[in-house]
């Protein structure tokens, strides 16, 4: 054992000289990154939470990346590779760092051909018929959550509109009963956001298990129209996911559907709001949203780095070699401000028709929900702008306050009116 606890003391000593990303990363990141892309193409850094991370900046990289078969998403070496690299690991010893295994093996953080396998049974559960079912229902829940905000000056976009909206949708799609959706959103945030103590995270890991094999039971017993029922079915060879298999599922899409929908969507209408001829631009045509949407996206989206990756063997970037078993860092939100690929990346056009926006990932794991989640933007937008023609913010944007978390992007509030402005 001692030899092991050299490990973790190596680990730290190492960390402590690399160059440390400030603790305050996601209040300015496109600042923090700026240098980082025009200095190399990758960096040995420590991020805020403490892990050592190779972070890779410019587009070209973070694309190429993203289907690089020497990039591994195993999630069943998850917990490892984290404790590995903040100092913690211990060797023979499982890493316990609160989250449970079971619900990081959905095929996210999987690869070929467990991954090929997966995301076959899934999408035929996830067909662009089911999801444009659901058209008239988020029609009605955003004009529902929008009557709530008419004639107010002390409105939040987040907590009344950005964030309520995407977890009752994804909720109705996965067939969750109304009255369990609250707790199912405070779960989703324990897991996912920064800051969260182990024993915090353990618990609503705890919690997401339990209830999702509560769910596969009811829907087995009474199947619907929805989601899990669907993907109860299996495919026509006889192959269906285990139920721990579906309870993963119903996590990803819990947080996928939720969680990025939520900052994708506040971060667009922060952007409009603070930048008054773009939002002029969209409301004198409302049929470029579509591009505007991938505009928004691009300019400042809700994904701020990939999700967990790690080399699985060496990877040559430039003149800098990335050992094995590191963990990737590929900034989204950085690619998305490279001038190599977005001429003056830093300005927000929305006739720009961005090419390759990474919002929703890339290559094999490219989002399967992108339709679902483009068209609820879409109209959440337009009928945001078409309601409200006096939309207007009554916070100073300096001071809005950002999710610690590097792998999201999103505010805990946007105080806005839907008044006319006082003079």
């Amino acid at each position: 054992m001692p030899a092991a606890r050299r490990i973790g003391s190596m680990t730290t000593e190492m960390t402590e000289a690399l160059p440390r990303i400030p603790d305050d990363f996601m209040q300015r990141p496109y600042e923090i990154l700026e240098p980082y892309r025009k200095a190399g193409r990758v960096h040995h850094v420590v991020f805020p939470h403490g892990a050592d991370v190779w972070l890779v900046t410019r587009y070209a990289d973070v694309r190429a990346l993203l289907q690089d078969p020497r990039v591994s998403k195993d999630g069943t070496r998850m917990n490892e590779m984290f404790a590995r690299h903040t100092g913690t690991y211990v060797e023979d010893e499982k890493p316990d760092v609160g989250f449970d295994d079971e619900l990081s093996q959905h095929m996210l953080n999987s690869d070929p051909p467990r991954h090929t396998r997966l995301r076959s049974l899934v999408s035929k559960a996830f067909t662009l018929r089911r999801m444009d079912e659901f058209r008239p229902r988020i029609e009605q829940l955003v004009d529902d959550y929008l009557s709530k905000l008419e004639g107010r000056d002390d409105v939040d976009l987040v907590t009344e509109y950005a964030q309520p909206l995407p977890i009752n949708l994804i909720c109705d799609v996965l067939g969750i009963p109304f009255e369990d959706r609250e707790r199912f959103q405070q779960w989703a945030v324990e897991l996912v956001g920064a800051g969260h103590p182990p024993e915090v995270v353990e618990t609503a890991s705890k919690n997401v298990l339990a209830y999702g094999h509560q769910i596969i039971a009811m829907k087995r017993e009474n199947p619907a129209d929805d989601m899990v029922s669907a993907m109860l079915e299996g495919s026509p060879n006889g192959d269906r996911l285990s139920d721990d298999e579906l309870v993963a599922m119903i996590f990803l899409y819990t947080v996928a559907g939720h969680i990025t929908s939520q900052h994708t969507l506040s971060n667009g209408i922060l952007s409009l709001l603070t930048h008054p001829d773009a939002m002029a631009r969209l409301r004198g045509d409302l049929e470029i949203m579509p591009q505007a949407i991938d505009e928004l996206m691009r300019y400042d989206g809700g994904v701020g780095v990939a999700t967990f990756r790690f080399t699985a063997e060496d990877i040559e970037i430039g003149d800098v070699v990335v050992p094995k078993n590191n963990i990737l860092a590929l900034s989204i939100l950085s690619a998305h401000r490279d001038d190599e690929q977005f001429p003056n990346a830093n300005t927000l056009d929305l006739d720009r028709r961005p090419n390759g926006v990474l919002g929703f990932g890339h290559g094999p794991h490219f989002c399967i929900g992108q339709p679902l989640a483009k068209m609820q933007t879409n109209i959440a937008l337009t009928r945001l702008l078409e309601r409200f023609p006096h939309l207007h913010m009554t916070a100073d944007p300096s001071y809005l306050e950002w999710e610690p978390s590097t792998l999201l992007r999103g505010m805990h509030h946007l105080p806005a009116s839907t008044l006319p402005p006082k003079p």
